[in-house]
């Protein structure tokens, strides 16, 4: 066998754009290597802070993620994803920069979900700031308008704690906010038939959001374990 060369990596399919924060990441966050069954590439994306991505756009930062995309490209990287969905923003300057698929949001499995799902059934989105994701997060990620939006804003833990970069995350707290947001989702919408998690550092409590709700709980972590089986598939 002749093994051939040209990456600077090999092994890791998937490189994840990571924003500059300090808060907990617990096993099931994509920001946790040990919640990936596959090997993936980190790099962080500097002043990237959450607060600035999720409340103010990204604002400023758009050639600093391009530039660190086309870096995890010439490490060797065969598809590129990000750690926050408010960076659906992103979607098509990202796409062009760089010869791989990317995929920016977990917000882009909306559209998917809804497809599989009854036709008196549409999906919900749980997100970490209802009152910063705007119709162009959504557009870019092609939700379909009027799709319900939930959010753990204004809970005792969760949102507070990630936007403010703090450095302790009460697990149990936060885990609450997302049950409780959840529920309270989807007693608002009888037609509801399943959720996308929004925020990357939800994935932790998708379970729980499953068995408290009933319904289907998608992630960027189901949306990535997708991608990389595009990249990657299985050889039987």
């Amino acid at each position: 066998m002749i093994a051939q060369g040209g990456k600077s990596l090999y092994g890791a399919s998937v490189g994840i754009l990571m924003l500059d924060a300090r808060f907990p990441r617990i096993p099931g966050d994509m920001g946790n290597a040990l919640t990936w069954p596959f090997p993936v590439h980190y790099r962080i994306v500097r002043n990237a802070s959450p607060d600035l991505i999720v409340r103010h756009r990204g604002h400023g930062l758009l050639d600093a993620f391009v530039e660190a995309a086309q870096e995890l490209v010439q490490d060797g990287v065969d598809g590129i994803t990000t750690n926050c969905g408010f960076l659906s923003l992103f979607q098509k300057e990202l796409s062009d920069a760089v010869p791989v698929p990317v995929v920016t949001s977990s917000l882009m499995q909306v559209e998917m979900v809804n497809r599989v799902l009854p036709s008196d059934k549409r999906a919900g989105i749980l997100t970490i700031s209802a009152s910063t994701l705007t119709p162009d997060h959504l557009r870019c990620a092609h939700v379909p308008e009027g799709t319900p939006i939930g959010s753990t804003e204004g809970g005792r833990e969760f949102t507070r704690a990630i936007l403010g970069n703090e450095l302790t995350l009460d697990t149990e707290k936060a885990r609450a906010d997302n049950i409780r947001a959840a529920l309270a989702m989807k007693d608002e919408h009888p037609d509801l038939g399943a959720l996308v998690l929004e925020c990357t550092n939800m994935c932790p409590y998708a379970a729980d959001i499953q068995v408290a709700t009933g319904l289907p709980v998608y992630s960027i972590v189901s949306l990535v374990s997708w991608f990389q089986a595009g990249l990657r598939p299985p050889i039987y």
